[in-house]
């Protein structure tokens, strides 16, 4: 009996240990299952949403009707700025405005606008009656004047030898300077036409003349048409030297007074958006303009490329008094407002952006201080940052809403 109650004993709990065992597999197998995925689930989830929240991505279709620049992160030295409006001009130590001295019929043109110039070019061939009739002048005179020296020669040869009075020689003298005196008068006439007086061939004596270039430039303007009667008040042509050009703007006494002669500006034109020129302070006005009250303040501006045109609009950025410590820059357009934060977009890639938030300083005429979240050198969005802030608040509203 002992023996075969041991045997029940030890069999009860072996299947009880089995039993346990399988209760374990059983309970633990689908717990530890379903405990994996949501996991897996959670990981997989938290990434992307990482991801949407730091990243815009905009399709390559908006991107080639969007106007998109860029721009590199500034430093440079802080203080105060003032931003002035003016519009540039031509160079005036390198412009000129030609025209005709007298009455004239253009016959042939030889250059458009937009040519290249050098000085003393022809740019017009005219014809003027004017100019015929002093040539021929010209041509008397001298022909008078030659008769008078052979006069005067003779006279003065005859008195030696005591046939003539000394009256005569007197006389001849006079009229040999009178003669003189008209042809000067009569060559002072025809340079009046920019051509040389004529020879004595009778042949000179037309009324043919040329323009000539009087700076080395561009040709701006053109006024003339082949057979127009031009007016001498009224120039032909107008030449400058474009490389070159002047921004005059207009400041007030207060900063007027604060402005130093020398000092980089930085120039932007409605005509170029996302294009920035550098331009130096020349002349600060000495007189106060009564209606406006304000200073002409006139700064050079190298023509980069070609792209500025006298006329254009423009607005300079400059500092004013002391400066101050060196500070980040960005234009304003590119600092847009993204989930109540200032916030800037770097390009990543073709079609990704990043969303770097900034700390947000002083607005500095066009451009905005950046105190943090920039370094200088990195490239931003300038033109078409209010694009992408409006894709980033799409984004986020697409994520809340799943």
């Amino acid at each position: 009996m002992t023996s075969n109650t041991a045997k029940t004993a030890n069999t009860t709990a072996k299947t009880l240990v089995s039993l346990a065992a399988c209760i374990v597999l059983t309970g633990c197998g689908p717990k530890t299952e379903d405990t994996a995925k949501p996991a897996a689930t959670a990981a997989t989830a938290e990434v992307p949403h990482e991801e949407e929240a730091n990243t815009v991505e905009v399709d390559q279709e908006m991107l080639r009707d969007l106007r998109l620049t860029t721009r590199t992160v500034e430093s440079r030295t802080g203080g105060d700025l003032v931003t002035l409006l003016g519009e540039l001009a031509v160079d005036q130590s390198a412009y000129a405005e030609v025209g005709v001295p007298v009455a004239a019929r253009l016959t042939r043109l030889l250059v458009n606008v937009g040519d290249a110039v050098r000085s003393g070019q022809t740019l017009a061939k005219l014809t003027s009656p004017e100019l015929g009739r002093e040539r021929a002048a010209y041509l008397s005179a001298s022909a008078r004047l030659k008769l008078a020296e052979a006069a005067f020669e003779r006279k003065r040869g005859l008195a030696a030898e005591k046939i003539v009075p000394l009256r005569e020689v007197q006389e001849a003298e006079a009229a040999v300077g009178e003669a003189r005196a008209a042809l000067r008068a009569s060559a002072a006439a025809i340079a009046a036409f920019g051509v040389e007086p004529p020879t004595d061939d009778f042949d000179d004596a037309s009324s043919n003349f040329v323009l000539r270039a009087t700076v080395a430039g561009s040709v701006i303007e053109r006024t003339a048409v082949v057979g127009q009667m031009l007016d001498p008040a009224a120039p032909a042509f107008r030449i400058g030297d474009l490389s070159t050009l002047w921004l005059t703007v207009h400041a007030f006494e207060r900063d007027a007074v604060r402005i130093r002669q020398g000092v980089d500006a930085r120039l932007a034109f409605p005509a170029l958006p996302g294009q920035d020129f550098d331009g130096k302070v020349i002349v600060v006005g000495r007189h106060v303009e009564r209606e406006s009250r304000t200073v002409p303040v006139r700064i050079d501006v190298r023509n980069r490329d070609g792209l500025l045109r006298p006329g254009m609009s423009a607005t300079a950025t400059l500092p004013v008094g002391e400066s101050g410590a060196a500070v980040l820059t960005v234009p304003v357009a590119s600092v847009q407002r993204v989930r109540n934060e200032w916030c800037v977009f770097l390009p990543k890639d073709a079609n990704h952006f990043e969303v770097r938030r900034i700390g947000r300083g002083r607005d500095l005429g066009t451009e905005v201080e950046v105190l943090s979240g920039l370094e200088a050198g990195q490239t931003i969005v300038v033109d078409g940052a209010f694009l992408h802030k409006a894709q980033a608040e799409k984004g986020e509203a697409d994520h809340e809403g799943h």
